[in-house]
């Protein structure tokens, strides 16, 4: 009997030793230490093998100890799972569950090797586990509790900038009990819309964030990451979802998006663009920070909640951003796909940064695709506005030869879109050579490359094209040329005042204003060329006898032209000022001095000047006055002198 229980008191005392000595030197002193109070505690004794196989009923098994611990263990632990009360309401409380997990993963740790293949000892574990699995729902449970009590009485008004100066008040706030007593503790504090970036929100206070680490560092080593990490997202997913929805933006599908009116989703796109910033500048860096902090040295499991905390409203934006992309084409879009472009081309290296690890690796592919799909959303409008272009009928020419308002559109188009000249570039650069058009030609320039300059060369001169379809409508040669003329001059114009003159160059500018230019001189020839005609005397056929009767009949004819001229030419229209004048100049000086040169001959043959009001309907200075008269659009001439 006695030497039974020497025994059961050396594996109690080996049982001791090895759980208080968390490394293999302090467990030797720990036997160093009994062997002096007694010579049954030699050290040779206490450090016999473990693993040595004993038969099972033997009294030297150490069994008990095992049983023991494991009973001393469940009553510790089962007083802690079945309290009613939260166990971190009371610090000792919770020192003392976190310690008897402890001892209890050690047990489990130190008795492993022996049970595979020792039957009663894998049975004692099989116990062992059971318990550890209630402790774990009981933390689980437990960590929720700190994260809920901790956000509802949280302030986010307390934001803490980067570099820990300022006060950003107002910029977030939580809604708490108000005057009237209104309880709120249903509610999840929340951010609201701010300008300024440069700061992050403790959204836990600090001890609470060291409660959860201690209970994360427990259920991750129990094996219980997953679980430990999905109460934490759900938790958290809460907040900054209720968060974002705060930013104004609406929960919408793919399909929601682009059955929107257009009105509504260019409202939605600049919430959107606003909540994007706020989400990825402010709200995904501060869950990162509480995940580092509240997993510390638990990268996998922080790296799991994060993606599992954000994925769901990162991708609510992405899908919006998305939804753009694959939408209508129309070029009115233009611009505003260009925001969301713009907005997700610059947040870019933000998700590169939080979401950096081997779970979030899907949702910064996912961002980058979807820019790029932006991207070919853009050329694709280009296409269409192309397609606009070719497909704008000539139904009816314009009135007096004025501008078209497919000009007017095409060249205001481009003037706005090359306000965003640097994104344009590069987004037509990442096109590489793929000049493939919607309707499945591909009669454009070939280039090696897409440049912007390719694609705005492109336009004009599909621009030009319809253009010169359209002058071929007018009848009258010099109205077509006028027609010409104010839609060259006013596409000249617009590509001067504008990022389109570096895009296209000088040499189209100039080999254009040549274009308007010839334009001007095909006008003078099919309007006056005849009238000039007229005024042309022969002196050979201007004989004594003969000149009065032809003078007279060259004067008619030139009243009869130029009554006619100015009939017509007074109802066209040449919007342009400077233009306009410049017509005027060019065939009043043409004209006065022909005109004058006649007059003079007429007034050398007496019978004619004797009777000169009678044949003289204009002089020299009603024919300027007008021409001056010219290209306004009126309908109405002012007349010579009767």
């Amino acid at each position: 009997m006695a030497e039974n229980g020497d025994e059961k008191l050396i594996a109690v005392a080996r049982h001791i030793a090895k759980t208080l000595g968390r490394t293999e030197t302090m467990t030797d002193d720990i036997l160093q230490i009994f062997s002096t109070f007694d010579g049954r505690f030699s050290r040779e004794k206490l450090s016999s093998d473990n693993n040595t196989r004993v038969e099972e009923g033997d009294p030297r098994n150490g069994y008990g100890v095992l049983d023991l611990t494991l009973k001393t263990l469940d009553r510790q632990i089962s007083q802690y799972v079945s309290s009613d009360q939260p166990i971190w309401s009371n610090l000792n409380d919770s020192s003392e569950f976190l310690d008897a997990i402890d001892e209890l993963l050690n047990t489990i740790r130190d008795w492993e090797p022996i049970s595979i293949e020792n039957k009663p000892i894998a049975s004692f574990l099989d116990r062992a586990d059971d318990l550890l699995q209630q402790a774990m729902f009981r933390l689980e449970d437990e960590f929720r509790l700190l994260i809920e009590k901790s956000s509802e009485s949280f302030d986010l008004n307390r934001l803490n900038r980067s570099d820990s100066v300022g006060d950003h008040h107002n910029s977030f706030s939580s809604d708490s009990e108000d005057e009237d007593g209104f309880n709120n503790e249903d509610r999840i504090p929340v951010a609201h819309p701010v300008s300024d970036y440069d700061i992050v929100i403790d959204a836990l206070p600090s001890g609470v964030i060291a409660d959860l680490h201690e209970i994360a560092k427990r259920m991750v080593l129990a094996g219980f990451e997953k679980e430990c990490a999905h109460v934490y997202s759900s938790c958290r997913r809460d907040f900054l979802e209720e968060s974002i929805s705060r930013l104004g933006l609406q929960r919408l599908s793919i399909e929601e998006v682009q059955k929107m009116p257009w009105s509504e989703l260019e409202d939605e796109i600049e919430r959107w663009m606003k909540g994007a910033q706020v989400a990825l500048k402010i709200l995904f860096p501060s869950e990162r920070r509480i995940c580092d902090r509240i997993f510390f040295g638990l990268s996998a499991a922080a790296d799991l909640s994060f993606m599992e905390v954000c994925r769901g409203s990162t991708i609510q934006l992405l899908n919006f951003a998305d939804a753009v992309a694959i939408g209508s084409r129309s070029p009115e879009r233009l611009f505003k796909v260009l925001d969301v472009y713009e907005t997700l081309r610059d947040l870019m290296p933000e998700f590169e940064a939080v979401f950096n690890d081997q779970y979030c690796v899907v949702l910064r592919n996912e961002a980058a695709t979807i820019w790029k799909r932006l991207g070919e959303a853009i050329r694709g409008i280009f296409m269409e506005l192309e397609n606009l272009i070719r497909r704008d009928p000539a139904k009816a020419a314009v009135p007096g030869g004025g501008l078209h308002p497919i000009t007017r559109y095409v060249m205001n188009y481009l003037r706005a879109a090359c306000g965003s000249r640097s994104t344009l570039e590069q987004v037509f650069e990442d096109n590489g050579s793929d000049y493939r058009n919607i309707d499945g030609t591909n009669d454009r320039p070939l280039s090696s490359t897409s440049s912007l300059s390719v694609q705005i060369t492109w336009i004009m001169e599909l621009l030009e094209s319809n253009l010169e379809a359209k002058s071929k409508m007018y009848k009258d040669a010099a109205l077509s040329s006028v027609f010409l003329m104010n839609n060259g001059r006013y596409i000249v114009q617009k590509v001067k005042d504008s990022e389109l003159a570096s895009l296209l160059g000088e040499d189209w500018i100039r080999k254009h204003l040549g274009k308007v230019r010839q334009c001007h001189v095909n006008y003078q020839r099919s309007s006056w060329s005849k009238v000039l005609a007229v005024l042309k005397l022969d002196s050979s056929s201007l004989t004594p006898s003969a000149a009065p009767r032809l003078l007279r009949e060259k004067l008619k004819m030139f009243t009869q032209y130029f009554d006619e001229i100015c009939r017509s030419q007074s109802a066209w229209v040449v919007a342009d000022e400077q233009l306009r004048m410049e017509l005027r100049i060019s065939v009043a000086g043409n004209l006065s001095p022909a005109y004058r040169n006649f007059l003079g001959r007429f007034q050398t043959v007496p019978e004619l000047a004797r009777n000169s009001d009678k044949y003289i309907r204009y002089s020299v200075e009603d024919i300027e006055a007008r021409v001056n008269e010219l290209f306004k659009g009126t309908g109405v001439s002012a007349g010579g002198r009767k």
